[in-house]
């Protein structure tokens, strides 16, 4: 492995952001272009019996308003039908490109009003007059799944997306064997992801071709469905990716607006452009939860588990933006890292009268860990183990990895952890964070009245999702370095890591590589940013593409030097020969010669181009685990939670740069403190929202995340070259498991028992009135 990975190298694309050099959709100035904004339902459910849009039309600089009719003539499809891999049958739950009839959430989108720019189409958009016939609406899961719920939308008979069972081994004996059976109810609200740059899209139409900037995580993916649902000639669009500002999940959807503003400009021969303002964001994009479990854990006298079995109602929202991975995720990986010898969960998804769900950091592993951890706290209290020693005796211990799972994937793959330390993971986290000396200090507090408390939990996630993703590596005739990937620079640091990857097979430092990600001109080919799986894949194909360049390199240097293969090297852009550098021959020169010249050759047993395109396999998943323990006080008067400290270790394999993990896994664990405390998108019984302000919803700020210690364990995965497993999602994992740990261990006094997330202080203080004091 070359000499850049594991260098602690500053991220490269920080010099513009930090001088206001980004470039992001909204920077990306177009002559003539015109702006979109959305006309939108401001009911959960109703028919569309009129669309007026005189008064609009007669607003000076106002240019369109189109309804799906209008957009029709240049629309393949209606609706954004997508392949489904979970074999539901989707086909009436996939969203439409603009409302066909009859809308089903708050937000969703009617029409789409162009102007000269953003102002006039808003006040155009307000004057579109829509004639509603209100239905009746469903908000709660649990409600929406039974006989008599009201349709979501008229064409359903019912709100059931799909349903199936996940389990393995004999629940049923397992139960009847146990020692100790416990029931527990769960709830886990919805949150969105909130990153600091909304959705946005630009439809540059110039001479009968497109190209689209888009703020996306699969920039390949969103290339595909215009094709498909715009009947585009693929030789005459392009999707590209400027700087985008943050991801989290719901970037990775294609939705209506992205078609809307396409088909509009191809109906029109115009440039438009489109950029969320935040309330929309709230309304439109994709959320993740809620999630409702009901669950029993059957354990031996010893506190080893023997089964679980219960019920999972996932809210899918109006429509499934892409196939319904969510709760197969949250039922699949509940056991975690502990040995669990039978598991039957039955799972429904459901839809509602509200936005849409899908993936929002994580894709439903924390949900998995936080249903799984609180019935762990369940066993050891009722067992009176401490928390810690419940978890040790059901580690999956070290001897057993890599240990398979008798559960598939999604892939079809077997769930094998790959590698990982689970106990010794467990065992440097409690040492770090003084679990042994907590009692003291948390009897010290409470004769001060101050009620302190520490949580535990585990996390797991399976990264490196394939089956593949693009590298082309390639020196140009300057001696120019480029790399081209399908993966997605999304605020992450993945031209960083990719130019490591490459300049240390090269011989070159990072800042030499240029990085080229998310551009359908660049390759034909990639998938994106999803499932922690970049730097696995991504990061493998460029790796294997520098070394067949520095091959390549080396084989036609041999010829002009006249030097064998093995006595040559790569160092500062040029190929030597070992121990007598004056004999040496610039990258450039080489790549001049592979460019070719008529009539002019070279060896015949090289190929033409100093380049390599490597697009690495892969269906098995790279399991990445973490482990937290949070310490936590609590104001049981007000019900405020101040986090004293927090401790995470994470184990990502091989780390390519271990300063921006640093930074992942503490934005990670910053997310899972607003899943646990902060973070409520709250509807009411219908399905009106009513937080769409961040006066109303709150984020985590840096008055609420404490300084966070980073520890890691390094067990590098056998199962890609660079033996990394991802980093991104997996410290968001246990968070929220730990922090509610945490907060109902500082309440042990007055009995409070948190069967929810997040908990909010009002809630903490009736949990406290209701609880069985000690």
């Amino acid at each position: 492995m070359s000499g850049l990975i594991g260098a602690r190298i500053p991220r490269l694309e920080d010099g513009a952001l930090l001088v206001g050099k980004g470039r992001f959709v909204d920077d990306i100035a177009r002559p003539g272009v015109w702006h979109a904004a959305f006309v939108r339902s401001p009911h959960p459910h109703a028919a569309i019996r009129r669309i007026g849009a005189h008064d609009a039309l007669a607003l000076p600089g106002v240019h369109a308003v189109l309804a799906l009719d209008d957009l029709a003539p240049v629309l393949a499809k209606r609706r954004m039908l997508r392949h489904s891999n979970s074999g539901a049958p989707l086909d009436r739950y996939w969203s439409f490109a603009l409302a066909d009839g009859e809308v089903s959430y708050v937000g969703e989108a009617i029409a789409i009003v162009l102007a000269d720019n953003r102002y006039v189409a808003e006040d155009a958009a307000a004057k579109v007059q829509v004639d509603y016939d209100v239905l009746s609406s469903v908000s709660d899961c649990r409600s929406a799944v039974e006989p008599t719920a009201p349709a979501v939308r008229r064409e359903l008979n019912t709100n059931i997306a799909a349903s199936y069972k996940v389990a393995y081994g004999d629940a049923e004996a397992a139960f009847a064997k146990a020692a100790h059976v416990f029931h527990e109810e769960l709830w886990q609200h919805r949150g969105g992801a909130h990153p600091i740059e909304g959705r946005g899209i630009l439809a540059e139409w110039h001479d009968d071709t497109m190209t689209v900037w888009a703020s996306t995580q699969k920039a390949h993916d969103l290339f595909q469905s215009l094709t498909a649902l715009l009947d585009f000639d693929e030789s005459r669009l392009r999707v590209a990716t400027p700087d985008v500002g943050g991801g989290f999940g719901p970037k990775l959807c294609v939705y209506a607006e992205d078609i809307a503003v396409v088909a509009a400009a191809k109906l029109l021969k115009r440039s438009i452009k489109w950029i969320e303002d935040r309330r929309e964001h709230f309304t439109n994009a994709a959320q993740e939860r809620d999630q409702y479990w009901s669950l029993d854990i059957a354990a031996g006298a010893d506190g080893k588990l023997l089964g679980i079995r219960g019920r999972l109602i996932h809210d899918l929202g109006a429509y499934a933006l892409q196939d319904v991975n969510i709760p197969y995720n949250s039922a699949s990986m509940m056991s975690g890292p502990y040995v669990l010898p039978a598991l039957s969960v039955e799972v429904i998804v459901a839809a509602t009268n509200k936005t849409p769900v899908s993936s929002v950091r994580g894709a439903g592993y924390p949900q998995a860990a936080f249903a799984m951890e609180r019935l762990m706290d369940r066993l050891a209290r009722e067992l009176r183990l401490d928390r810690a020693e419940v978890r040790r005796r059901n580690l999956i211990p070290p001897e057993k990895m890599p240990y398979t799972k008798p559960l598939k994937a999604r892939s079809g793959a077997s769930m094998c952890y790959d590698s990982g330390d689970y106990p010794a993971s467990q065992a440097q986290v409690l040492q770090a964070a003084g679990w042994q000396d907590f009692p003291q200090r948390q009897a010290a507090a409470r004769r001060e009245r101050r009620y302190l408390g520490i949580g535990l939990a585990h996390g797991i996630k399976g990264t490196g999702r394939g089956p593949f993703e693009s590298g082309l590596v390639r020196v140009s005739n300057t001696g120019r370095v480029s790399v081209f990937t399908g993966a997605a620079a999304i605020g992450q640091g993945l031209r960083t890591a990719l130019a490591q990857i490459c300049a240390g097979e090269l011989g070159l430092r990072a800042q030499d590589i240029t990085v080229v990600p998310g551009d359908t001109g660049g390759v034909s080919l990639g998938l994106g940013a999803f499932a922690s799986r970049q730097t696995v894949t991504a990061g493998s194909s460029v790796l294997l593409a520098a070394r067949a360049v520095a091959d390549k390199a080396k084989k036609l240097a041999s010829h002009v030097l006249e030097a064998a293969e093995h006595d040559l090297e790569l160092v500062d852009g040029e190929v030597r020969v070992i121990g007598a550098s004056q004999l040496s021959i610039k990258l450039s020169e080489l790549a001049r010669i592979l460019k070719g010249a008529p009539g002019y050759g070279f060896p015949a047993d090289i190929d033409p181009g100093l380049d390599a395109n490597v697009n690495w396999r892969t269906d098995a998943l790279a399991y990445a685990n973490a482990c937290h323990v949070a310490e936590v006080e609590v104001d049981p008067d007000t019900g405020g939670v101040k986090l004293l400290n927090y401790v995470a270790l994470q184990d990502s394999g091989t780390l390519i740069n271990p300063l921006m993990v640093d930074g992942q896994v503490r934005g990670g664990v910053a997310h899972g403190i607003g899943n646990a405390v902060l973070e409520w998108m709250g509807y009411d019984e219908v399905g009106q929202p009513v937080t769409t302000t961040f006066a109303d919803y709150l984020l985590p700020s840096a008055t609420e995340v404490p300084a966070i210690a980073t520890l890691y364990k390094e067990t590098p995965s056998p199962l890609n070259p660079l033996g990394a497993k991802g980093a991104g999602e997996v410290s968001t994992i246990p968070t929220a498991a730990a922090v509610i740990s945490a907060i109902e261990d500082a309440l042990q006094p007055f009995g409070v028992r948190i069967a929810q997330t997040p908990v909010m202080p009002h809630k903490l203080v009736e949990l406290i009135a209701n609880g069985v004091k000690s």
